[in-house]
């Protein structure tokens, strides 16, 4: 069993994580997202909530960077996954320094070009997917099928 990191946005970030939930069924899942109550609304009672970010938002950044840091030591996990996009890539960058193998799944709403979090995750992750097959190319991101 292993230990694994679910984190993303909310909105459609979350429900393409939500989407992989039957996935993770056993293996023990710390979830984690920006929205208030939206774990619940999914059945889910235990999991964090950081604050929402973007490039645009340093301060908060800083904030989400700082809550996560404190979720993954408590936690050590052995996968982070993420669906996006600025808290999980961060997620992504602090679990490296644990460890923690690290999967970025893009956004299946960047049809046209990676998003910003989805180009960095082609440095930092172990594992970089799109979801669209001709945004995959040989050394960036693969392409393994759509969530949706």
């Amino acid at each position: 069993m292993k230990r694994i990191l679910a984190i993303s946005s909310s909105g459609g970030h979350w429900e393409q994580l939500m989407l992989l939930r039957d996935s993770f069924s056993t293996h023990e899942v710390v979830y984690v997202n920006t929205l208030q109550g939206l774990a619940e609304r999914n059945g889910i009672d235990d999991a964090y909530v950081v604050p929402d970010c973007n490039r645009n938002t340093p301060l908060q950044s800083l904030s989400s960077a700082w809550k996560i840091f404190r979720i993954i030591l408590k936690h050590r996990p052995d996968v982070i996954i993420s669906t996006g996009a600025a808290p999980g890539i961060i997620a992504i960058f602090i679990g490296r320094f644990f460890g923690a193998r690290t999967i970025w799944i893009d956004s299946v709403a960047n049809s046209e070009k990676l998003s910003l979090s989805g180009k960095l995750a082609g440095y930092v992750a172990h594992l970089q997917l799109t979801q669209w097959e001709h945004l995959s190319h040989n050394g960036g991101p693969r392409f393994a099928g759509a969530v949706l």
